[in-house]
Order: C-alpha cells, then structure tokens, then sequence
C-alpha cells in the first residue's frame, strides 16, 4: 500500500547532504512581479490551507501553501505558515529553509525567527536557536514567553556543554551503584506501600510473575507509581538480558509462531495498552519487538518503559526491544523523559535508564523458518526463506555495510549521535534529510543493500506515517508508527506488522484510545513545551 497522504518527495540530491535541505519550490523560487489577480488567489488559498492547518491534516496544508507561494512568492506570512506546517510533520530541513526565507524577505518579522529558532531548537542546534530567540526579542522586548523558552535553552545549553566535558571522566557503572545502594539498604520499599509486589524467589532476591505485571499495569491505570525499589529491580532485571544480546538480534519464527513488529509509541501509556490488547502479550507462540522511540514526547514514558522491561524480564525470549534515537541522553533532556523520571523516581533512576538505554541492541533479523507460500522476486536468505531487516532509523551513509558488520558493533555505555539517522526518500541515491539531520537514502540504495544480505525487507520506524505503515521503495523499505494521534494532534493512525514464520506480514490499524487530562511533554524544561510538539 502507498500512502496516500504521505509527505512532498525530497529535495534534488545537488544539494550537500551536510546541508539543510530546501525546501521544496524555495530552489526553483524566482522573485519577480506578482499581478494582483495573483495576490489574491494566493490569499484564497492560504485561507484553505490555514483551515486544513486548524483540521490537522498538516500534509494538505503544506500542499495548499505550495500552491499559494507558487503564485506570490514574495510574502513572507506563506513561508512562515509553511514553516510551521513543516515543523508539525517534523520536517525541521524543510522548516528551517522556509522560515529563513521569511526572514529574507522580511528582517523584522518575529513570527518568523521563532519558527526559525524552534527547527533549530528541535534539531539540538541550541546556540543558533539562542540566537533567533536574542534576534526576536529585539524586536518584541517585551515577549516574556520568548525570554523564558531563551533561558530554558541556555540552560539546555550549559548542561550539555557541562556533560561533554566530564564524560571522559571514569565514573562508577549506575548498575554497579543501584546494586550498591540496594545492598547498603538505601532503596528499601517504604512499608506503607499498598500496590503490586514483587514475589521473593530462592535466595532471598526479587522475581517477577505475570500476576504482578497484570497488577503492575492496572496500578499505572489508576494513576499510581510503583516503589523506586521495585522500578528498580525491572530495570535491572531487562538489563541482564539485554547485555546477553548481539548488536544484531536474531530472531528465528518457527513453525505456529509469529512475531507482531511495532512503531514509535512515545510515552503513549494508554495508547500502548490498547495496542497490547490488540497484539496479545508475549507467550510461547508469540514475540513482540518494539523498535525503538517507546519515550520522550508523551508523559507516560516511565509507564510506558517499566511494562516494556517488565515484558523483558518476564518473557526474556519474546519480547524485543530495538533501540530507537530517543533511548538516549542527549534527546531525554530536550524532550521530557529525563524530566519525567527524576520527577517520579529521582536522579539515580534516570542515571539507570540512561545507561540500559545504551545496552538495548541496536536491530533485530526476523527469520522465517518455512518456505514462502509465494516467493514471486522477493529476495531470499541464503536459505531460501524470507527475512527482515528491523532498525528503527533506516540504513546506512555508504554502501557495503554487512550483517555482521551490525553484529560486531560496540554499543554498551555509548551514547549516539544524531547524524547517523537515516530516512527513507523518493530520488534515488542519497541526498539531506528533510527533518535537518542525517540522510535520506533511496529506493537504489535500499536494493543494493537487500542484494548485498539476502534481505526480503528493511522495517523501520522513526518518521509518522498517516496510516500508520506506509510501504515503500517498490516494497523493500516498510515504515512503522505506532503512536496514533500522535502528541495529541497529529490525527495519524497507528500501526503493527504481524509476520508469520513463511514471512507472510499483515498489517493492523489502530486508533487513538482517551487519556487523562495530562498534555504531552508535561516534563520538559520549562516553557519549551509548546515549541517541541
């Protein structure tokens, strides 16, 4: 299936890809006298699409303001909206090009260093985002709203500098200092805890069962929190699993099993729960593997990551997670998590979950065990069966990268970078990303790579889809999303990959379920909120 409401194609690959893309129309732009007749359709269009803009449907507005800026390109109010509407589909290259064609054709125009300032900000270029903000309050001194996302910015700022300079500092392991605590009776559950508990098993240590897990969830339903201890003891009980893992998991679908792939699920605990209900829970004929991004952005992160954990400690062989570029410190700081779990479980939780974060293996091989019911020109493992290729970002900056090139990758106690994501494009080759971090990669490159490691297909994650799923590169590439309504306004559907052990995938498309009346990024540093959803 296409998608039909998918994003503009991309940018021509003459632009470096160490540049932030164009925005589409803004390369062909040319300056010149617009008749009034022109004026004014622009100015009917820009109605429509403010209004397609107030409905949500963001991918319509972008359209409409395409199509307005094609017949006025001088007004700097059509870039500056189609800014906006690009920082909605997380089209932050694309955003920052048009809002600094905003400011070209307009210097004093404040909307437009804020758009300006919040792709910047969005992309965790914080000294230039500090700098539209300097730039929008000389014009607006007196914009107290602006002054405090500046100075939540510049302590964003501060504390990142401050990190990277005592990183290379050898400090003790979290795991190690949790294990320390505990046993120094620092981390004992507070005798007035009514919840779930966590049984004793042989030698005096926590287990877990699935009784506690169904309690464990309902507790989090109702609005309450489990003991520090007990948050504790999931994490390091997932831990110990995953440091067991490769980079690159394999994970083989015998004969009655399947295995349910899902999306981004950002902290959308209900939302999650409804999914599960759909999925069913891990058990011996059945595997979830969630691929990446389950915090940050929703304000249920640690809700969402302690059942997740719980899953993995419980059922350490059928429940998956891959790491996604939000299971790390650099994006829990700007976008809530890191807020949310010193709120609810202190410091030394957040140091924990940043350095697990670190050990989750980075991609998962899903291997089917039966011939194909219809192989057609699907590529093949060297078995003959098929397989798929589960990353939450995408492939790879050049060609010729192997499986066991993955495999072999380092990943316990680091941190990633940002620029090694990559997207899904239309044009072949690869080019910028639209999002103003790392590279789109093409339908050619996607081939080429498949070829190379008998690979039936890439599934990723990372980018909304409005279906949910959408299918791409002539069926090699599949995007997953699974985080319906996605920070309460995207109007997207959610989506899960159910594969059987032939290979065969079905897709499910699900709805947004209500929540408590809490907004997203209820945590984040104070006042960004709003320039983050």
């Amino acid at each position: 299936m296409s998608d039909s409401n998918s994003v503009p194609s991309s940018p021509t690959l003459s632009t470096p890809a160490t540049s932030p893309p164009p925005s589409p129309v803004l390369a062909k732009l040319n300056l010149r006298d617009v008749s009034e007749a022109e004026k004014k359709e622009a100015a009917n269009i820009k109605a429509q699409a403010n209004k397609a803009f107030t409905s949500h449907d963001f991918n319509k507005a972008a359209e409409l303001y395409s199509a307005a800026i094609d017949l006025n390109p001088s007004d700097a109010t059509l870039w500056c909206n189609r800014a906006y509407t690009r920082i909605k589909l997380e089209e932050h290259g694309y955003g920052l090009s048009d809002a600094s064609m905003a400011i070209q054709l307009d210097p004093k125009y404040a909307k437009a260093y804020y758009r300006r300032a919040t792709c910047y900000l969005q992309t965790l270029q914080y000294k230039k985002a500090i700098g539209d903000f300097k730039r929008l309050l000389t014009l607006e001194p007196q914009n107290q709203l602006v002054r405090t996302q500046m100075d939540s910015t510049q302590k964003i700022l501060r504390k990142t500098e401050f990190e990277k300079a005592i990183e290379m500092e050898e400090e003790a392991s979290p795991v190690d200092r949790c294990y320390a605590i505990i046993a120094e009776g620092g981390c004992d559950v507070d005798k007035s805890y009514d919840g779930p508990k966590l049984p004793i098993v042989e030698g005096g240590a926590y287990g877990i069962t699935r009784e506690f897990l169904t309690a464990m969830i309902q507790w989090f339903k109702d609005g309450k929190a489990v003991p520090r201890r007990y948050a504790w003891e999931i994490m390091l009980g997932a831990h110990a699993q995953f440091v067991k893992e490769e980079s690159l998991v394999a994970l083989n679908i015998e004969k009655g099993m399947t295995v349910d792939v899902i999306g981004d699920v950002h902290g959308q605990f209900y939302d999650v729960l409804h999914l599960y209900s759909l999925t069913g829970e891990p058990s011996d004929k059945h595997c979830l593997l969630m691929n990446g991004d389950l915090v940050d952005r929703g304000s249920w992160s640690i809700e969402v990551i302690l059942t997740a954990l719980a899953f993995k400690w419980l059922y350490p062989t059928r429940m998956y997670i891959n790491r996604g570029n939000h299971e790390s410190k650099e994006m829990n700081r700007t976008y809530g998590f890191e807020g949310e779990a010193k709120h609810k479980h202190g410091e030394q939780t957040y140091k924990l979950f940043a350095h697990i974060f670190t050990t989750m293996p980075l991609a998962t091989l899903i291997n089917a065990t039966q011939p194909p019911a219809s192989p057609g020109k699907a590529i093949l493992s060297p078995e003959g069966h098929k397989r798929y290729f589960v990353v939450h970002g995408g492939l790879f900056s050049k060609d010729g990268v192997t499986l066991e090139d993955i495999r072999k990758i380092d990943r316990i106690g680091r941190q990633p970078g940002q620029e090694g994501l990559m997207y899904p494009q239309e044009l072949p080759g690869r080019g910028p990303s639209k999002r103003g971090v790392g590279i789109a990669f093409g339908p050619d490159v996607t081939r080429r790579w498949c070829e190379l490691n008998g690979i039936t297909g890439v599934i990723r994650s990372h980018e909304v889809r409005q279906e949910g799923y959408a299918i791409e590169h002539d069926g090699l590439c599949t995007t997953v999303f699974s985080a319906p309504n996605y920070v309460d306004q995207g109007g997207n559907k959610g989506a899960f990959i159910r594969i059987d052990a032939a290979g065969t995938q079905q897709y499910t498309q699900f709805e947004a379920k209500p929540h408590p009346p809490m907004k997203p990024m209820a945590y984040a540093s104070g006042g960004l909120a709003s320039l983050l959803m």
